[in-house]
């Protein structure tokens, strides 16, 4: 939840309500972890009713086809609001409730089970770094910097940076990363894969808008299954992957998407996979 002191802010948190913080157009579950006050720190509406969203996406009551997280001011997400954390009558206990909270949004993103596109634009520190690191797809331009930001404060990561971080760059660099609190430019975190594309600085979020809106018209059962066999991937032996894919790919030959895809392929028209939603 930390905050880079380079976009820390002294402004007021933003009063923008609820239902402006998730909106739902063209199958895209879109969530604003931030706003333009407290310097773009974590928003805790908008962690609260993302989480809400996304249960309700895993429910099945919400039939979305991509989750896009971004940030409605000049930053993606610049961490947590410091200044909440100084305030505090009890640090340790309003620390663990925010903490909770934030894990519960992220607990969410993977209980969803869509594809999720990050508009990591300007500043991702410390929470918003640890989001970047949940995306399938992230976009960045030039001016977007990744940092960690919570030694600087005194604090350790949340969010997941400890087990994501590693396992994107490895172990040693991940390391060194943290505990140097490094800024990561854009062209760094391109190259070691935080990034999935860099565009102009004022396209970050119709790019990512775009991405999320072309995965949402696709396949949505065929990309939530392809997401978990990504996800376990890492634990399995080439063999039990194997397996797996095998099963998937079996199973999906069976059901309306894939049926629909293969005719039209043979067909030679374009696959509508929106029919039945």
């Amino acid at each position: 939840m930390a905050s880079s002191n380079s976009v820390a802010s002294s402004a007021a948190p933003d009063t923008a309500p609820d239902a402006a913080l998730v909106t739902e157009i063209n199958g895209v579950l879109t969530i604003a972890v931030s706003t333009a006050g407290a310097g773009n720190s974590l928003d805790d509406a908008g962690v609260a009713a993302g989480a809400q969203a996304l249960r309700e996406v895993a429910r099945g009551s919400r039939n979305v086809g991509a989750v896009l997280l971004t940030g409605l001011g000049k930053n993606f997400c610049a961490g947590g609001n410091v200044r909440a954390f100084a305030g505090a009558d009890d640090r340790p206990t309003y620390l663990r409730e925010i903490a909770d909270n934030f894990h519960q949004l992220v607990s969410a993103l993977y209980e969803a089970d869509r594809p999720v596109v990050v508009a990591a634009k300007g500043w991702a520190a410390g929470a918003g770094m640890s989001l970047v690191l949940h995306a399938d797809v992230a976009i960045g331009s030039a001016s977007t910097r990744l940092r960690p930001a919570y030694r600087g404060i005194g604090l350790t990561p949340d969010g997941g940076l400890t087990w994501t971080l590693p396992r994107a760059v490895g172990a040693a660099r991940a390391k060194q990363i943290i505990l140097t609190d490094r800024i990561i430019s854009a062209d760094e975190a391109l190259q070691w894969g935080l990034l999935s594309e860099i565009v102009a600085d004022d396209d970050v979020d119709s790019a990512a808008l775009a991405v999320a809106e072309t995965i949402a018209s696709g396949p949505r059962h065929a990309d939530a299954a392809t997401k978990h066999l990504l996800s376990v991937s890492a634990d399995n032996s080439l063999l039990e992957q194997l397996t797996l894919e095998a099963r998937s790919i079996s199973e999906r030959a069976g059901l309306p998407e894939g049926i629909e895809g293969v005719d039209a392929f043979v067909g030679k028209r374009a696959a509508d996979f929106t029919r039945g939603r």
